[in-house]
């Protein structure tokens, strides 16, 4: 039995015991455990448990009263799922973790009654793992339901920063510490805990996106001891009042387009740019900055590794990274000039705070705390649901399962939505089975959030990146042509017609055409042109920002106005 199964069996052999903290269920319908006068009972039931285990409860789904291993059906664990959710609210608690296991008499593994356990995988959020054994379906499914003490975080107590900045300039070595709290050794120590891969290790470089959490409980910070081990982080969520998470992009030229889905696909509250003393302001420094404006996204800027060069030097920086915000009408305001609270105020679209910083003699570190500590969740946008698809699982027991940050309006669990577009154009109806975010299984979620859904009536293989979930009502309009306002960061000649680079809107990465409307665009101008997606249509609207990209050719631009395809 695998290390993971053996969380089945210790939960077993652990078995119902009165004052213990482990429950067996069969199953859990909607019908029968929220009616009226049970709901209240099975939440006391579920908070005893809860409280029996010092703030931790573990429910075994799928299983008999004795521990058997029956198995439930993929909707009968998803329903089960949905109603102990509503159980744990009820009781002031939520799913934090749910495992689970097909249960198959053809299986080579069998437990100790039997019955046989096959796949196993683990649930958790937007990252749920991925169930990769797709040919054969178990006849049931079980599952083990870590519940914890304590509500989800409000929207407003959460903020998304994506990191942009050179390569060699600081970003995953300033985000490692800010979650640490632990000053860097000069040599990149605290980027270890944002870089995934052994080979970015070995070299220094991250080559993918990556994460990390922190936050503050009563103005405290509340920091990861050990970024690598889950559970650490799952307590920074548990004990924080305010969480910040970090989406680390890549700074080297090679993984450009890894960096534009970061801050392009995903739905950020802030960007941080950062610049090394040393180096100062370079070209991937300008086309990053020229990114995050095309996201409309408020930044702050943090001059890194100060404590490798002079004051005089860092005033020199500092001046340099001013004229680049003022060359693309961007205000600066310096954080140590000004302080704190003018930072916080005045941040936007227009006003860019500069902090000056050391991940080795931890300066600016406390500056930086206060502004996360402090700034205010930007608004998701009003209308009806939205989210664009950025990732796709079959996770197993939950079926198809969309991954992206939710744009506009609220969804909820039972909900009817519409996919698409298909590569025919057409839009799919489909259901939402359950809907999981920072780890915790949710009723609801709304702009700003980024979730993973279950989805009924698609399978996994049909969901691609850029497709859209929409209201069932909806009326969608995809497009193979739009005009736009577009601006050349960088290019070796000109752009004409039929140009074709790569354009990323939302979550869509197509390859497009490009028809400017005086017949050139020179690097540094800004005009007007027509695009045309090379394949097939998308969902876009007018007001939308994009950025496009082909080799070393970068651009950034603004939809104006959509050619409905008839």
């Amino acid at each position: 039995m695998s290390p993971d199964q053996a969380v089945l069996r210790r939960a077993i052999e652990r078995g119902e015991q009165e004052g213990g903290s482990v429950e067996f269920k069969e199953r859990l319908t909607e019908d029968l455990h929220l009616a009226e006068g049970r709901l209240e009972s099975l939440a006391a039931q579920l908070r005893h448990r809860v409280l029996s285990g010092d703030g931790e409860a573990t429910y075994v789904v799928g299983v008999t009263d004795d521990g058997g291993l029956a198995g439930i059906s993929p909707e009968a664990f998803s329903e089960s799922m949905d109603v102990l959710s509503l159980l744990a609210d009820e009781a002031g608690a939520h799913i934090d973790a749910v495992q689970t296991w097909g249960i198959d008499s053809a299986s080579q593994t069998t437990d100790a009654d039997g019955a046989s356990v096959t796949t196993d995988t683990e649930s958790e959020g937007a990252s749920a793992t991925a169930d990769t054994d797709t040919d054969t379906a178990p006849e049931g499914i079980v599952g083990v339901a870590t519940i914890r003490e304590g509500a989800v975080l409000e929207d407003d107590d959460h903020i998304v920063v994506g990191t942009a900045g050179h390569v060699d300039h600081g970003k995953s070595t300033l985000v490692g510490t800010l979650v640490t709290g632990s000053a860097d050794d000069g040599e990149g120590s605290t980027r270890s805990y944002l870089d995934v891969q052994p080979h970015e290790v070995e070299r220094g470089l991250s080559a993918d996106l990556s994460y990390g959490v922190y936050g503050f409980e009563d103005d405290e910070p509340v920091r990861m001891d050990n970024p690598d081990r889950k559970d650490d982080r799952a307590r920074v969520v548990e004990e924080s009042d305010r969480l910040v998470s970090f989406v680390d992009t890549v700074g080297h030229e090679p993984w450009l387009r890894t960096t534009i889905r970061g801050l392009v696909g995903q739905k950020l509250d802030y960007g941080l740019l950062t610049v090394a003393a040393d180096d100062g302001p370079t070209k991937t420094t300008r086309e990053h900055l020229g990114i995050l404006l095309a996201t409309e996204l408020p930044t702050i800027v943090a001059i890194t590794k100060a404590d490798l060069v002079d004051d005089e030097r860092v005033a020199e920086v500092e001046r340099e990274v001013e004229r680049a915000l003022r060359d693309v009408d961007k205000t600066p305001l310096r954080v140590e000039r000004h302080g704190v609270d003018a930072a916080i105020e005045e941040i936007s679209e227009t006003v860019v705070p500069v902090v000056t910083t050391s991940a080795v003699t931890m300066d600016g570190m406390d500056q930086l705390d206060a502004m996360f500590e402090r700034l205010p969740k930007t608004a998701g946008e009003s209308g009806a649901f939205r989210m664009y698809v950025d990732r796709s699982y079959n996770v197993q027991g939950v079926g198809a399962v969309a991954s992206g940050t939710i744009k506009s309006g609220v969804v909820e669990a039972g909900d009817e939505l519409l996919l698409g577009p298909m590569p025919d154009g057409t839009f799919r109806e489909v259901e939402v089975r359950s809907i999981e975010m920072h780890y915790h299984r949710v009723d609801e979620a709304k702009a700003g959030r980024i979730v993973g859904i279950a989805l009924k009536g698609v399978t996994e293989p049909a969901l691609e990146r850029g497709m859209v979930l929409l209201p069932r009502d909806a009326d969608p309009d995809p497009v193979r042509e739009f005009e736009a306002e577009v601006m050349v960061l960088n290019h070796p000649t000109r752009i004409g017609d039929g140009y074709e680079p790569v354009v990323h809107v939302e979550t869509i990465s197509e390859a497009a055409q490009f028809f400017p409307t005086d017949g050139q665009l020179l690097p540094g101008d800004s005009g007007e042109a027509t695009v045309r997606f090379k394949f097939r249509s998308y969902l876009v609207e007018e007001g939308q920002r994009f950025v496009f990209r082909e080799g070393r050719s970068k651009g950034v631009g603004t939809i104006t106005s959509v050619e409905t395809d008839d």
